[in-house]
């Protein structure tokens, strides 16, 4: 049809790339039995994500985002991933290009190994590293559990948009990563010496700590990463 004088011809929709088939609004929280998925789940609707709770990475394929959370052991998270194939899912998702976030437990199944319990569980090997126990220190509580600060290593970082530097969050662990590439920290902690207590690498995001939660840290670093997501 010829151009009205006047009038400007409406362009066509521009396609997102990969991601134009993605469901518009949905983040694939994964769902392995882990303690602190529900919290998870209240957390991000309370946000604004339209939330899908999958077990099975079938329900990851049309995902703008997915979201690992964990608590309780390293092989036991490792364990339910593989009998529910969300191990090799997972691997997939993160190579789509897609935001991830892991939480606790999630964040640690991204590296190699685990000390914990002389693990034999080969980790995600997303990065890498493994994960090792606080050391025993005079006056050490082990595991850390309580507020903590955040020393933002990376201000770049897009899950910690709008966030100070200093901020306290909520951790309850005995373990953490220590990975071999450094450029990857995103934010540091001090517990009985100073470890990564969040990650960053293009579309992979981590924290050991919970945002869940964190109250209003947690649910703004929610926020940041539900809008990342475009979800």
């Amino acid at each position: 049809m010829p151009a009205v004088a006047g009038i400007r011809p409406r362009k066509p929709p521009i396609e997102s790339g990969a991601r134009s088939h993605y469901c518009h609004q949905v983040i694939a929280l994964l769902d392995y039995g882990s303690g602190n998925m529900r919290s998870v789940e209240k957390a991000l609707r309370k946000v604004g994500a339209d939330v899908r709770v999958t077990t099975h990475p079938d329900g990851m394929k049309d995902a703008r985002a997915a979201v690992l959370p964990g608590v309780g052991a390293f092989d036991d998270c490792i364990s339910a991933m593989q009998r529910q194939e969300l191990f090799e899912g997972v691997k997939r998702f993160i190579a789509s290009g897609r935001p991830f976030l892991g939480i606790c437990v999630g964040y640690q199944a991204l590296f190699e190994k685990s000390e914990e319990f002389n693990s034999c569980a080969p980790g995600l090997g997303v990065f890498a590293g493994k994960v090792v126990r606080f050391p025993e220190r005079p006056g050490l509580k082990v595991p850390q559990i309580g507020w903590n600060q955040i020393q933002i290593a990376q201000p770049a970082c897009p899950l910690f948009r709008s966030l100070k530097d200093g901020s306290y969050v909520y951790f309850v662990h005995s373990f953490f990563p220590k990975p071999e590439d450094q450029s990857i920290v995103a934010t540091r902690t001090d517990y009985g010496g100073t470890f990564a207590s969040a990650i960053w690498r293009d579309n992979v995001f981590a924290t050991q700590f919970h945002p869940e939660k964190s109250q209003g840290v947690g649910l703004r670093l929610l926020e940041n990463f539900v809008k990342l997501s475009g979800a």
